[in-house]
């Protein structure tokens, strides 16, 4: 009785080492390397050139502002875990001052082209703490520096992981075609059109505007939190009417109160453009790429410009 009643133990505890032995299985053999990325745009550069050879996340969560963003404690215990980190750079990321990282540390607006701000790209409302050194962060919004990004990232990803250079090279030529033709889809959608200036709240669109040679007439500068005056609010509104402007567009991440306001009073459209610093949840879910929403804000622009 006693040694059947042994061997009954010792049964069960082989199997339960069995168990705890498969059940820790699949961290070990899915225990990949981390990359977190500051934007969305970094996150699906990364995403495409890397594919399944690492864990790569967004910093920020879906659905939160990019300028406003303030990690929390498990956020920052993953982030200086993570094998290598690229955030955007040019102010941004204002929490990003003063922390220290574990590992390879990446700030994106030093390889890229940033470009400065002149007055008039600061909007109806001017506020001089709501820009670092005059510079336009939203970079990733001039295919040109998405290239730039993208060569940068698989650079650095082939030096880590020199076993997988045949996977990024050729996932990297992908990509910067696929780039390529979204910039021609560009050039030659914008080429001729009616109007020449789209009006936002936030003025997150001087890279497109340069590129793509159209203009933009804000209401708010860079702070997409900035509020706006009376006075800022009746000349936007006096502006859509004189040049005969049917869409005006607001953001995903920032109150659509004014802009509403002004498209009531001046009787016309509102509409949604992507600066894609972040995506909404619900964009997440859908997985739209840079690609899918570029080419979304590229047939809005083209509407309420009028392009032929």
């Amino acid at each position: 009785m006693k040694k059947t009643f042994f061997i009954s133990i010792m049964a069960l505890l082989v199997f339960f080492i069995a168990t705890l032995k498969q059940n820790e299985q699949p961290e070990d053999t899915t225990n990949k390397p981390t990359v977190a990325l500051s934007t969305f745009s970094l996150y699906d550069i990364t995403r495409h050139v890397a594919g399944e050879t690492v864990e790569t996340f967004m910093i920020l969560p879906f659905g939160v502002d990019a300028h406003s963003y303030e990690p929390t404690p498990k956020q920052v215990a993953k982030l200086y875990k993570s094998d290598l980190v690229i955030y955007s750079g040019a102010g941004l990321e204002p929490w990003i001052n003063g922390f220290e990282f574990k590992n390879r540390t990446i700030d994106m607006s030093q390889h890229v082209d940033l470009k400065e701000l002149g007055e008039h790209d600061h909007g109806h409302e001017h506020h001089h703490d709501e820009v670092t050194a005059n510079i336009d962060p939203h970079y990733w919004l001039d295919i040109l520096n998405m290239i730039k990004a993208t060569n940068y990232i698989t650079d650095e990803l082939i030096g880590m992981f020199p076993k997988n250079r045949e996977l990024y090279t050729k996932n990297r030529d992908s990509y910067i075609g696929l780039l390529k033709n979204l910039d021609n889809e560009y050039k030659n959608t914008l080429s001729t059109c009616k109007l020449d200036t789209i009006v936002v709240n936030h003025n997150a669109f001087s890279y497109l505007s340069s590129r793509y040679g159209f203009e933009v007439e804000a209401l708010s500068g860079l702070s997409p939190e900035a509020e706006p005056s009376a006075k800022g609010m009746a000349n936007l509104i006096e502006y859509v009417k004189e040049h005969k402007i049917a869409t005006i567009f607001f953001e995903s991440f920032v109150s659509d109160k004014a802009i509403r306001s002004i498209a009531d009073e001046a009787k016309v459209d509102v509409d949604v453009l992507q600066p894609l610093g972040n995506i909404t949840a619900d964009e997440a879910a859908q997985k739209l790429s840079y690609e899918d929403i570029m080419r979304s804000n590229l047939y809005k622009i083209s509407r309420a410009l009028e392009c032929r």
